[in-house]
């Protein structure tokens, strides 16, 4: 007796088709699952055993092997339950095979034969379209399932009864519809910013262009209040980004309900995060917060605070846009599309350069405490900003401008920059390769001139000239100037020149 049953192994963000395979002899009384799996497929015997059961369905005292092809490619997870069991179903005869042909199957099992929600469903059903197949996954991963395609079948039961009355024709399961969850109105508003005209300037052109910002100023002068408001001004993500953004979050089972979320993530891990939390890794190389954070923004408070080893492995990701994690028995690669921003002190004591301070350790102590953020980690920021103390006078002014104001200039920058971009690899400004931005920047000749006299006087990198032009390319569409002229790369340069 034999049942056969198509899942899936997570690569990634990729979905490897896995054959689930049942064989029931004589022989020794015994259940055993070959394949290499983790421990949790291991266990999976149990639930499996337990769930049937619980259908009024016992496993005869017979020898059964459940094999996962192919055998040489890493099992982990519990969506293997439900597979399993269908299989064993079929090898039963309690489920005839055309009940599952062409059908790809994952979710977890209950004791009681409840079908539990797991991680990854998006991007099984996204490989299952593909691959012409249809899907059975669980009930309430269904809304997740169904952005896949809008003609694809997808059964989502909440049971294993369930799932037979319904291939018995007693109980008709409806198509499951796609789940979305968007936060509107927000919360925080940059209006609630008193003061800090300056960096409510800067962080309007970072969000244009989709540019690094690291903002340097005293306790209290509103550093992570102005990067949280930060999501209020930015653009709903694309559709295509969107897709991406929620495959990474299915995989790392950080889909609340299944649901889609259309504004742009918010990422702001604690500053003792560890380089597997921040890039992603662990045993199955589970996405990092680089990846969570894809298409949406990633911000570091206290900068210097996070481990220096931890920092420069950012470097890569935030050229590539790419997490690369390498393990000895596994190796994938996560989108991170990410705009960093990032906030510290100018010292230990967070007062230097301020009137009338006089720090007791001396000039070591802003020294010492900057010395942490390396200087190959501060060129791939395109711009900084330094922020004074907010006076009292600007704590009695009224409100300021509203984000949706805001918001409204960075989508017109942003729509003359996907214009200008047609048929490019980048969208945003910042995206663009050095050959790109030097092609779509029609700069003045006092532009020029300006940027290479100050190029060569500050010896700026080659990364830091190409960066300076982004920003000065966006400043001019927030302008709405097709031409970079010297103001706008004058401005540009101030936020080069604040640099460390």
């Amino acid at each position: 007796m034999q049942g056969r049953v198509t899942t899936i192994a997570f690569r990634g963000i990729e979905a490897v088709p896995v054959t689930v395979e049942v064989q029931i002899v004589t022989g020794s009384v015994g259940f055993m699952i070959v394949g290499l799996g983790d421990k949790a497929v291991a266990e999976s015997r149990e639930r499996v055993r337990a769930a049937l059961a619980a259908c009024g369905l016992s496993l005869p005292p017979r020898r059964i092997t459940v094999n996962l092809a192919p055998a040489d490619l890493p099992k982990a997870g519990s969506h293997y339950d439900l597979p399993i069991a269908l299989a064993l179903m079929v090898a039963l005869g309690a489920l005839p095979q055309e009940a599952v042909e062409d059908a790809l199957v994952l979710g977890e099992l209950g004791l009681d034969g409840r079908i539990v929600g797991v991680a990854g469903v998006l991007p099984a059903a996204v490989s299952a379209n593909a691959l012409g197949l249809w899907l059975i996954c669980p009930s309430c991963d269904g809304g997740e399932a169904a952005w896949a395609s809008a003609d694809m079948t997808i059964v989502a039961p909440a049971s294993i009864t369930a799932f037979m009355n319904h291939v018995a024709g007693r109980q008709a399961l409806s198509r499951p519809r796609p789940q979305t969850r968007q936060i509107d109105p927000f919360v925080a508003d940059l209006a609630e910013v008193k003061g800090q005209e300056s960096a409510k300037r800067a962080l309007e052109i970072a969000a244009a262009g989709g540019h690094n910002l690291l903002m340097v100023g005293p306790p209290g002068s509103g550093k992570s209040m102005l990067a949280e408001r930060m999501p209020s001004i930015l653009p709903p993500m694309t559709p295509a980004t969107l897709l991406e953004s929620a495959m990474i979050r299915s995989v790392a089972g950080d889909l609340a309900g299944g649901r889609l979320e259309l504004n742009a993530p918010y990422r702001a891990p604690h500053h003792s995060a560890s380089m597997a939390a921040l890039i992603g890794g662990g045993p199955r190389g589970r996405p990092g917060e680089v990846s969570l954070c894809h298409g949406g923004v990633l911000f570091l408070d206290e900068l210097p605070e996070f481990a220096s080893n931890v920092l420069d492995a950012l470097r890569e990701p935030l050229e590539t846009r790419r997490a690369n994690i390498a393990r000895a028995n596994a190796r994938v690669s996560y989108p991170a599309r990410f705009q960093l921003l990032a906030a510290m002190n100018p010292c230990r004591c967070g007062h230097a350069g301020d009137l009338g301070h006089t720090c007791k350790r001396g000039k070591s102590c802003a020294q010492d405490y900057q010395a942490r953020v390396s200087g190959p980690f501060l060129d791939r920021i395109d711009m900084t900003i330094h922020l004074d103390a907010v006076s009292p006078m600007d704590l009695r002014a009224p409100r300021g401008e509203a984000s949706s104001a805001v918001a409204e200039r960075v989508r017109a920058a942003r729509e003359r920059q996907a214009v200008r971009l047609t048929g490019e690899a980048g969208e945003l400004n910042a995206e663009c390769s050095g050959d790109m931005i030097e092609a779509t920047v029609d700069a003045d000749e006092d532009a020029r001139t300006l940027l290479d006299r100050v190029s060569g006087e500050q010896r700026l990198s080659a990364r830091g000239y190409h960066r300076t032009l982004k920003v000065a390319r966006t400043i001019a569409d927030l302008a709405a100037s097709a031409v970079v002229r010297r103001v706008h790369m004058a401005e540009a340069l101030a936020y080069r020149h604040a640099a460390l």
